[in-house]
């Protein structure tokens, strides 16, 4: 069967209660009561979003398909992780450790990381299967500072990172990790962390493609050569500039 054909410009321009052969009257009345449902959906949107946004973070957590993982948020963010599920960290029990080729090895607390000056940041947050999220905040302590407080040895290159979801890394030259954009981010959004988005820490790359800001940050080790990460071993780019890799032209998030 063939669909009916659209409605000519009269059509369109009645303002009759009066039913057509495609179905129930459209008139005034519906029409006021649609743009009242649209404002009351705009003042909303807030709490619908982040309903939204706790709801996909428990099925994802739950879903061992990882098919939830394709599932667009109220915020543009989709969640990943490359496990069935992942452990909690709670301010009590979460540690970041940094170690290597440092004279002066640490373990943080959450409180620690939070003690510690602040750097706030704002930039496009673009993922190399294509969706950007533009003007997002991120806040935390500059990678660089952590590194200075180990002391790093001469022959050191490169950091790795590792995730307490047992199987994510990544890894940056030393140069990229002293960059003054390069953040272990305890907050996102000008809000801490949740879990579902990596928290309570997570390392933010802020010029380079969204999966080198590992999630479930848990340490940072020291290197003598850049190690691949996880997603590297699987043919992605190791130097991920925004729009200077994997084949892409995205616009730079970060000068």
């Amino acid at each position: 069967m063939n669909p009916a054909p659209p409605p000519d410009d009269q059509d369109r321009d009645q303002d009759r209660d009066e039913p057509d052969a495609r179905g129930r009257p459209v008139g005034r009345r519906v029409v006021l009561g649609t743009l009242g449902l649209g404002a009351l959906g705009v003042l909303a949107a807030p709490p619908l979003q982040r309903g939204l946004e706790s709801f996909l973070a428990a099925a994802s957590d739950k879903d061992p398909t990882g098919l939830t993982d394709l599932l667009p948020n109220g915020g543009g963010f989709r969640y990943y992780s490359v496990t069935s599920s992942v452990p909690r960290k709670s301010p009590a029990d979460y540690r970041l450790t940094v170690g290597g080729l440092v004279d002066r090895p640490a373990a943080y607390t959450l409180a620690d990381l939070r003690a510690l000056p602040q750097t706030r940041l704002v930039r496009d947050v673009q993922c190399v299967t294509g969706w950007r999220v533009p003007d997002t905040p991120f806040e935390g302590v500059r990678l660089s500072a952590l590194l200075d407080a180990a002391g790093i040895r001469p022959e050191a290159k490169a950091v790795r990172f590792t995730c307490f979801d047992g199987a994510y890394s990544e890894s940056l030259t030393l140069g990229q990790a002293r960059r003054a954009d390069v953040l272990v981010a305890l907050r996102m959004q000008d809000e801490e962390i949740g879990h579902a988005h990596g928290g309570p820490v997570r390392l933010y790359v802020a010029p380079m493609y969204f999966y080198k800001s590992a999630k479930w940050l848990s340490g940072i080790t020291v290197t003598d050569k850049v190690v691949p990460g996880y997603w590297e071993g699987r043919g992605y780019d190791i130097d991920a500039w925004v729009g200077r890799s994997n084949g892409r032209d995205d616009e730079p998030t970060s000068g």
